[in-house]
Parts: C-alpha cells; sequence; structure tokens
C-alpha cells in the first residue's frame, strides 16, 4: 500500500516543477503517475499515444520525459526527470509512442497511456488542463471524470460484492464525507477500480484501514 502526495500549489504561479511548461510537464508527470498508481505493479512496456499540442511539441517541451517520469513514480519536481527515458531502459521498461498531430481529440494536451506486464494490462486517457492541473477521462474503455484537484482515493479491487460497502463503512467511520465516486470493472468478478474523491485532507489512517479489506489489490490516497 502506498501513500502518493503531490504538489498542492496550482495557482496563478504553477506547481514546483522541472520543465519549460506546467501543462506539457507538470500535468504530464501527474498523468503518469496516478496511471502508474492504479496499474499497481511495474510494467514491462508502456506505450503512449500522444495527440494535438502533446504529439506537436512533445520533445520540445519534454513531455516524453515528464509521461515517463510520471510511470516512474516521480514528483512534479524530481531532478532526475530528464533522465526518465534512460531510468525506464534500466528497468527494463520499452517505452514507444504514436504520435497523433491531427486528431478529433477533445483538447490538445491529451495523450492515451497502455500499460502492460507478462498477466495484465491497462488503458487510461488522460488531459493536462493547464497549471498542472489534469483529467483523466478513460479507464479501460470506461468513461470516467476525476480531476484529481480534490484529495482523491483510488482502489483497485476484485470485483466482489459488498467491497463498496466496506470502503464506504470505514470512510463515514472517520467521518469523511464522499464528494464523488465511480467504480468501473474488467466484467463480473473481475479487477475493479473505485475512484472516490473526498472533503478530508486527512486520509491516511482510513487509508490503511482500506488496505486491510480482503480482495482489494492496492489502494492510493492523492492529496
Amino acid at each position: 500500500m502506498k501513500h502518493l502526495k503531490f504538489q498542492s500549489v496550482f495557482d496563478i504561479i504553477g506547481p514546483v516543477m522541472i520543465g519549460p511548461s506546467s501543462s506539457h510537464t507538470a500535468g504530464a508527470v501527474r498523468i503518469g503517475k496516478i496511471v502508474s498508481a492504479i496499474f499497481g505493479e511495474t510494467p514491462t512496456e508502456v506505450e503512449f499515444q500522444l495527440y494535438n499540442s502533446f504529439a506537436k511539441t512533445y520533445r520540445g517541451h519534454g513531455t516524453d520525459l515528464a509521461l515517463v517520469a510520471g510511470v516512474l513514480g516521480m514528483d512534479t519536481d524530481d531532478p532526475n526527470i530528464p533522465n526518465a527515458l534512460e531510468i525506464a531502459h534500466q528497468k527494463g521498461i520499452k517505452i514507444s509512442w504514436r504520435v497523433n498531430k491531427e486528431s478529433n481529440a477533445p483538447h490538445p494536451n491529451t495523450t492515451q497511456i497502455i500499460m502492460k506486464n507478462d498477466h495484465k494490462s491497462l488503458s487510461a486517457t488522460g488531459i493536462s488542463i493547464g497549471g498542472g492541473n489534469i483529467q483523466v477521462t478513460e479507464l479501460n474503455g470506461f468513461a470516467v471524470n476525476v480531476n484529481m484537484n480534490t484529495p482523491t482515493i483510488i482502489i483497485v479491487h476484485q470485483d466482489v460484492p459488498g467491497m463498496i460497502a466496506y470502503v464506504t463503512d470505514i470512510l463515514s467511520s472517520y467521518r469523511i464525507n464522499i464528494a464523488q465516486m465511480n467504480v468501473t470493472r474488467e466484467k463480473a468478478g473481475e479487477k475493479a477500480i473505485m475512484i472516490i474523491e473526498v472533503d478530508s485532507h486527512d486520509c491516511d489512517k482510513a487509508v490503511d484501514e482500506i488496505g486491510h479489506i480482503p480482495n482489494l489489490h492496492n489502494v492510493h490516497f492523492f492529496d
């Protein structure tokens, strides 16, 4: 179980970051890091599909380095971001790119990330909307709407009866109010993803307890 913290200063000065553009670097790092957390394991292969502005400027603005850095678990201000591709290679992670400069993607800073290893895969679409802020709009083909600008708990679990009740009972016991909740699954009885936006920043104890629920694969708290 991991607790992942992001920079929280996304006002006019933007986030603390490495790189020339908050949209193309800080936002890209956050997208990669969140997708990696949901995947929950070390991938052997990651494919990045880039659209519109991301596709046209991804090398010049360091978006390629930022996305890979996020997948490796780096923060937006990590000094190793410029070495992300080399580090991924050292870890045996194959990185590939599909560039779509002309597409009908609804936002110019859009990427789809496909992560794989020997026994699982994950597809996720993320958008960098400016100032380091992002949205996740797709997980494994399911449309979601997660902006990650509020405290968010992401749980990967087995699709078994009672899982939602277990989680919500624990949150209620710590007086943590749910602002929005989204649950998707691969198919009945397989893995599912629970995304919960909450009003509280003090969730560590609740997340620790959630991590002990049977049939739960991993839980991450993004503050």
